[in-house]
């Protein structure tokens, strides 16, 4: 599967389960770890599970497998890693804190913005 077929397969998944402002970034120019990152929002650490969690079903129908998930048990922010795209889906705060977006975005016009507009 391509890695923009599995960046769709995971908003997709994202947006079953209302996630909140979700960006997909192109970070192929910045790195060699991954193609995308997507980073969502949920309102609370039980909806930032239940998102994380419908990632990685979606995901595996779709035939890739996580090579890793961390934070799962707090909820607050958890890392999903798909190989060629790598997931994020926090609490409003703790995106707030950390910022990836900016972070991940040094090269103009590589972001591939706000996928809800």
């Amino acid at each position: 599967m391509e890695s923009s077929e599995l960046r769709d397969v995971v908003v997709a998944a994202l947006l079953d389960v209302k996630g909140q402002h979700i960006e997909s970034l192109d970070v192929t120019a910045q790195t060699d770890i991954a193609d995308f990152m997507v980073v969502a929002s949920g309102s609370s650490n039980r909806q930032v599970k239940a998102l994380a969690d419908n990632v990685i079903v979606e995901a595996k129908k779709a035939g890739t497998a996580p090579i890793g998930v961390e934070g799962q048990e707090s909820g607050e922010w958890i890392l999903i890693d798909l190989v060629d795209v790598i997931v994020h889906v926090m609490l409003p705060k703790v995106r707030d804190f950390y910022d990836l977006e900016r972070l991940w975005s040094v090269t103009p016009g590589k972001s591939e913005g706000n996928v809800e507009d």
